[in-house]
């Protein structure tokens, strides 16, 4: 039984390496073939009456860490420097506006229609504004440079914005100056923590000679996150900041302090570390929407009772992001279609506190939002003829353009 076990799931991360080598010519992206493979393998062990035991615990297990690696993956991956200020400032706002106005929109519809007060309507519907980066950054490899970079910074900052909003209302009985301000105390808190953690990483890294150094400096990162999230800290801002500085060290070498890392020494070592990471968010990544896959409900998928409602927030959802990129006269094609909901939006509606739930708000809107979103994402980039084109003209200039006004 163990062997059948470790074949299966080495054949379904082999199946997942293929979606992930194909997609570029498919334009398939390989998220959306890792959950129909699980939700085939589910119907499989139906036929075939082969019981598994109950997965879903672990759920939030590979949900946690592939959002720590997807999130430095991608960070990794970002320039940062003066001239890339006002392209960040940018991608800042198009994370925070579509955020905020969606779940007020929604969160006020709960409120009226479905009898919940205005914060329990609010908490309820966050989960459903929020993109995920663990499904765009997986599925914009195939867009120009500068589409992709700017789906990377959003959707991490709407990650990340997203789950602070979160976190303020499920942790605060009372809005009120002083709830704000311990709020912005404690961002202030992770802005110290991540700077001192990075330094000390990066000063581990530079020194370990050891042929064991990426795996401890992953379990830290891992470490430090769990620690943060359990003291309420908004962690991801931690993610973010330790990929963007050791992914950017070439720009601090004017830095006195960061010759003692030894910055020519310590680059070889980072690209080796986002090899790894690469890797390891491909494994992880892949687990979790195969088992996302495995543990949909077909009856929650073709629920009548929550598609209308799931239709219409992902119309809405749409609607706010196109006025949004006319607005900053931006193109709509393809990153219209780039606005996808999943890993996120499950972790946070697990972490719904059962008295804040809402009925109809439930694992079936959920998936359906999830699934309609992804389906749309899928379809737009197959069918944007610019796609292929703006990525072979941007590709030949690295420089990205980011002379835009905000």
């Amino acid at each position: 039984m163990n062997y059948v076990v470790i074949i299966t799931i080495c054949a379904l991360l082999l199946l997942a390496y293929a979606f992930t080598v194909t997609s570029n010519k498919t334009q398939i992206p390989s998220v959306i073939l890792l959950i129909l493979m699980g939700w085939l393998v589910k119907q499989g062990t139906g036929i075939l009456d082969i019981v598994i035991p109950d997965l879903n615990p672990l759920l939030p297990f590979f949900g946690t860490v592939g959002l720590i690696l997807i999130v430095l993956e991608g960070s990794l991956e970002l320039q940062f420097n003066k001239k890339k200020l006002p392209f960040i400032g940018k991608t800042l706002v198009t994370a925070i506006v579509p955020l905020f106005v969606t779940a007020f929109i929604v969160g006020h519809f709960f409120y009226y229609f479905l009898d919940a007060d205005y914060k329990q309507g609010l908490i309820n519907a966050i989960p459903l504004c929020i993109i995920s980066s663990a499904i765009a950054i997986s599925s914009v490899g195939n867009l120009s440079s500068f589409n992709k970079e700017f789906a990377i910074y959003e959707s991490s900052l709407s990650d990340i914005l997203g789950v602070l909003f979160f976190n303020f209302l499920v942790l605060n009985d009372v809005i009120n100056l002083e709830t704000v301000g311990n709020f912005g105390l404690q961002i202030l808190i992770m802005l110290i923590i991540s700077f001192i953690a990075t330094a000390f990483l990066a000063f581990l890294l530079s020194r370990i000679d050891h042929h064991v150094k990426f795996a401890p400096i992953v379990l830290l990162i891992i470490l430090i996150y769990a620690v943060s999230e359990i003291y309420h800290l908004p962690a991801l801002i931690f993610i973010m900041i330790f990929g963007l500085i050791m992914g950017n060290f070439d720009e601090l070498e004017r830095f006195s302090f960061i010759k003692f890392l030894n910055p020519k020494a310590l680059d070889k070592e980072v690209f080796k570390f986002k090899e790894l990471t690469i890797e390891a968010a491909f494994l992880v990544r892949s687990l979790f929407f195969i088992l996302f896959g495995f543990l949909i409900e077909t009856a929650d998928v073709l629920n009548p009772n929550t598609f209308e409602l799931a239709l219409g927030i992902v119309v809405l959802i749409y609607l706010i992001r196109a006025i949004q990129l006319k607005i900053y006269k931006m193109e709509l094609m393809p990153l219209l279609f780039v606005a996808p909901r999943g890993l996120i939006t499950i972790l946070l509606f697990i972490g719904i506190p059962s008295a804040l739930k809402i009925d109809l708000v439930n694992r079936a809107l959920i998936i359906q939002v999830i699934v309609l979103t992804a389906l749309i994402m899928m379809f737009g980039l197959m069918f944007n003829k610019n796609t292929s084109e703006s990525k072979k003209e941007n590709d030949s200039n690295l420089k990205i353009d980011i002379d835009v006004p905000l």
